[in-house]
């Protein structure tokens, strides 16, 4: 096996608050083994473009409480093309590059998975997703902060819903995935969440409503999950209003405050944690896996394991939401 020399790093698909955090434990980790970091910008693109830069400990100073990616993401189709990863392989082979750490989902694993096995070039993946949808882990980088951000948010929205007695729909990301919705309606004491991956369907939101109704409640929230199965929170308010008529409602869509802010405390100790650990992992001569987290402790997943399944919903989070919604 050669000696691994020089490292680079990436940030691939949407961002995700903990991105410079984990960027910044690679850099340092590199350093701190006497390798040699690079930075690559744009993701997959800069490989293909050669946006290929030796960075050093004070080059990711003063990012580690930023959103964002200070180096940036895209998303790049010609890196799903053979000749695309071709010319990829060479700029890193020109740059004397022997290892990569991707931080990003399914999508960049899948491309760093497919660009290891042609090329050889060992890759280790960092999860940075604020869908927290990758099997393996319990958590990424970047869920933390979504959800703290979507609770910030619902308890505003409370105060004009309680003050005017409005029935509110809150429409959070989570197009495949309905971790956000589920946490974040726990959090924010909602009345109903709907996730993709349950259909529970309009009659039963109804019955909900009804019942909440008699029981005295003068105002609600609903969180919605982009990806929910009756349509989204808009086509949801109007067969709502269709049934009762009552209702004064009105809908939100949080869109993508939810990716930005700065990251949390659990976002950037997490991210660090994972980006030394990536690098170690290179060092002793892993590759092809993704550093998850288990019950606390750091684990290695294999990359195709992590983009070929898709972890469940918490059904137990599910059930305690529907008992303290009463």
């Amino acid at each position: 096996m050669a000696i691994m020399k020089k490292i680079g790093v990436l940030t691939s698909g949407g961002d995700s608050p903990g991105m410079n955090a984990a960027v910044r434990a690679v850099v340092r980790a590199s350093v701190y083994y006497d390798r040699k970091p690079y930075g690559i910008k744009e993701g997959y693109n800069g490989l293909i473009q050669n946006y290929i830069n030796p960075v050093n400990a004070r080059s990711v100073k003063n990012i580690i409480h930023r959103g964002g990616t200070v180096l940036k993401t895209a998303r790049s189709m010609e890196f799903k093309t053979k000749e695309g990863r071709q010319k990829a392989f060479e700029n890193l082979q020109a740059a004397g590059i022997d290892g990569l750490v991707v931080i990003g989902g399914d999508g960049s694993f899948t491309g760093a998975n497919i660009f290891e096995q042609e090329f050889g070039i060992p890759c280790v993946g960092i999860p940075g997703t604020i869908d927290n949808d990758i099997y393996g882990t319990d958590y990424t980088i970047g869920f933390d902060t979504a959800v703290n951000t979507v609770v910030d948010a619902v308890d505003m929205i409370r105060n004009t819903a309680s003050s005017h007695n409005r029935l509110f729909f809150i429409e959070v990301m989570g197009r495949d995935a309905g971790h956000i919705a589920v946490n974040a309606g726990i959090a924010g004491g909602a009345e109903d969440i709907l996730v993709p991956e349950q259909d529970l369907g309009v009659d039963r939101l109804i019955k909900s409503l009804k019942r909440s109704r008699k029981a005295g409640k003068t105002s609600s929230l609903v969180i919605v999950s982009e990806g929910d199965q009756t349509g989204g929170a808009y086509k949801l308010a109007e067969d709502v209003k269709s049934k009762l008529p009552e209702y004064e409602i009105k809908v939100s869509v949080l869109g993508h405050i939810q990716r930005g802010g700065n990251p949390t405390y659990f976002d950037r100790v997490l991210a660090s944690r994972m980006g030394v650990h990536a690098v170690e992992a290179l060092l002793a001569g892993t590759s092809n896996v993704m550093i998850g987290i288990k019950n606390q402790e750091l684990v290695q997943v294999g990359l195709d394991v992590a983009i070929k399944q898709n972890p469940d919903i918490n059904r137990n989070l599910l059930r305690i939401a529907e008992i303290v919604s009463i």
